[in-house]
């Protein structure tokens, strides 16, 4: 792990630590620790003089901490506190630098101690731009994510109508078994879904989170999200939207303004390094209005174009912000368009932006009808 701008930002304000104390699910944490521990409170400390990292393990974990940890691990048995943020408080002293998501408790302890605390913002920064490395981890993930999806699709294109209903080997397809089967072929990849797979059918397709089970039906719209999480905590984010016997009609019309409004984002990223997020966003909007959609609400494009993925589904930056998006960014591309009488379409990739252009990190092809599909051995 690389802490230089970590140790940059103690420099520029003059502080001699940073301090954060969390749990398993603190993606910062885990971000700077690469440690997945227990759902139990322990502490990070970075210590500006000596450039050393610390992790102040929690009580049985120390094995698994020497395995994950790149830093020095200190034991529970090597200090007097037992509270993570006693632990911490014991190795810093002066002005410390902490994240605002802190516990109260933690901070307490470190005021107790004789420091001074200020917040910072510099782990968000840290994020938003990737190494190589953990692009490396987003790509493998989203590779993950692409088999998933070519299951889904696989038994969507195989699916028979009776009726208005779709079936499949034997009994009706609803978006849980759905969900079911690309979730176990995400699993086979080493890869868990962490309860991420939205799959909507029809009407529900406009409720971005749904997880509840319906029919599938032919004729109308069936959006599926997958995120699945790897290993060392990275996410992918992939979605594609397919209609079975499509009649031609609102879904045809939203899919091609989607996938125009997809080009327009990667036509307004092409640049690379540098491109103003907002942009993207307005370039996006704009396009899917010009088919005749709302640009900014329900009925049409109800959220942002895009959002930045690693250690977290949803991190900085937005496409929605006056920021400036450096080289090393991952962010979603994520086109829709919503109709609570009709149903939704939504196509979503990551994209690397470069300094010069960007990349797709892993492709998935674009289809309204579904298609038998396979990736992977």
């Amino acid at each position: 792990m690389d802490y230089e701008a970590l140790e940059a930002e103690l420099d520029s304000r003059d502080a001699a630590a940073f301090v954060h104390v969390g749990d398993r699910f603190d993606d910062d944490l885990r971000y700077l620790t690469r440690f997945s521990g227990p759902d139990r409170e322990y502490a990070f400390v970075y210590d500006g003089e000596d450039g050393e990292a610390v992790l102040c393990a929690p009580r049985l974990f120390e094995a698994q901490a020497r395995r994950e940890f790149s830093g020095t691990v200190v034991s529970a048995a090597e200090q007097d506190a037992t509270t993570a943020g006693q632990r911490a408080a014991e190795l810093v002293s002066g002005t410390v630098l902490v994240p605002r998501s802190i516990p109260h408790a933690a901070a307490v302890w470190l005021e107790e101690g004789g420091c001074d605390i200020e917040s910072s913002a510099i782990v968000s920064r840290m994020r938003a731009r990737k190494t190589e490395g953990e692009i490396d981890r987003i790509r493998a993930v989203q590779g993950s994510a692409r088999v998933g999806m070519a299951r889904a699709e696989t038994v969507l294109a195989s699916a028979g109508i009776n009726g208005e209903a779709l079936e499949w080997e034997g009994e009706a397809l609803t978006t849980e078994r759905l969900r079911r089967e690309a979730d176990a072929a995400m699993a086979r990849e080493g890869v868990a879904p962490a309860g991420n797979t939205v799959i909507g059918a029809g009407e529900s397709c406009a409720d971005l989170h749904f997880t509840g089970d319906v029919p599938i039906e032919a004729g109308e719209t069936v959006l599926l999200d997958l995120s699945p999480r790897g290993p060392a905590g990275y996410y992918g984010d992939l979605s594609r939207t397919f209609v079975v016997d499509p009649e031609g009609g609102w879904e045809r019309r939203a899919y091609v303004a989607v996938e125009r409004a997809r080009e327009a984002a990667l036509d307004a990223l092409s640049e690379g390094a540098g491109t103003l997020a907002t942009a993207v966003h307005e370039e996006t909007a704009a396009e899917i209005a010009a088919y005749g959609f709302r640009p900014d609400g329900s009925p049409g494009f109800t959220h942002g174009t895009g959002h930045g993925v690693g250690m977290s589904l949803h991190e900085a930056p937005s496409l929605r912000t006056d920021t400036e998006l450096a080289a090393g960014t991952v962010l979603t591309v994520e086109p829709g368009v919503y109709d609570p009488r009709e149903g939704g379409v939504r196509i979503e990739d990551l994209v690397v932006v470069r300094e010069e252009g960007i990349e797709i990190p892993v492709e998935y092809p674009r289809s309204l009808v579904p298609q038998v599909r396979s990736f992977g051995p």
